[in-house]
């Protein structure tokens, strides 16, 4: 019988663990998340990571962490080395949904992209719009977006409403829009890779 392993997720990624494991049937995984909100404060998401695990320490034999660096400037890799827990690869979600070699490409073409995924299309208005109080003052639109051309929505799933809010979102930052469906890259993969690996009871 597999073992029980934990995933502790950014809340950004919980649909998406939560739709890969009904698809592959991972019913020994179970998965806890920190509020995706932290990003706006990355500094304290080593802290909620390392209590995270602690809490659960001794409950599971195998805990995971679907992580990218996210702006903690190595300081997510230092508490898990500590804690000798894996995470994924990659500096932010952008590159491990793209794939390193096709977000590289989009980098290269346009350094002034603004990256959105499902969540962020889906969540656009609280995450980016209140936060930087754009709906309140769009004077304020070129302060933050001002070195910007351009929106690629970097899409996990085929849905349709998504798709307008990510255009609606580079209409509303006067960016030029791309579309570019990623599915759940690197994220499956090394889901699927540690799903194999892990010890089984």
């Amino acid at each position: 019988m597999p073992s029980r392993v934990l995933v502790i997720a950014c809340g950004a990624l919980a649909r998406e663990i939560i739709a890969l494991k009904r698809r592959y049937g991972w019913d020994h995984l179970d998965m806890q998340c920190i509020d995706a909100r932290l990003h706006n404060r990355p500094a304290l998401i080593p802290q909620r990571l390392q209590q995270k695990i602690r809490d659960n320490a001794g409950r599971y034999d195998r805990i995971y962490v679907a992580y990218a660096d996210c702006g903690t400037g190595g300081a997510i890799d230092r508490v898990l080395a500590q804690e000798q827990v894996e995470r994924l690869p990659g500096a932010h979600c952008y590159q491990f949904f793209a794939g390193f070699d096709r977000f590289a490409e989009l980098s290269d073409a346009e350094p002034g992209t603004f990256y959105l995924t499902d969540f962020l299309a889906r969540n656009f208005d609280r995450l980016v719009m209140r936060p930087l109080k754009l709906n309140s003052h769009p004077e304020l639109r070129n302060a933050y977006f001002g070195n910007y051309r351009r929106l690629v929505f970097l899409s996990q799933t085929t849905d349709p409403e998504l798709l307008r809010d990510a255009k609606a979102a580079a209409r509303r930052l006067e960016l030029e829009f791309e579309h570019v469906h990623c599915g759940y890259g690197v994220l499956e993969k090394n889901l699927k890779a540690m799903m194999i690996e892990q010890p089984h009871g």
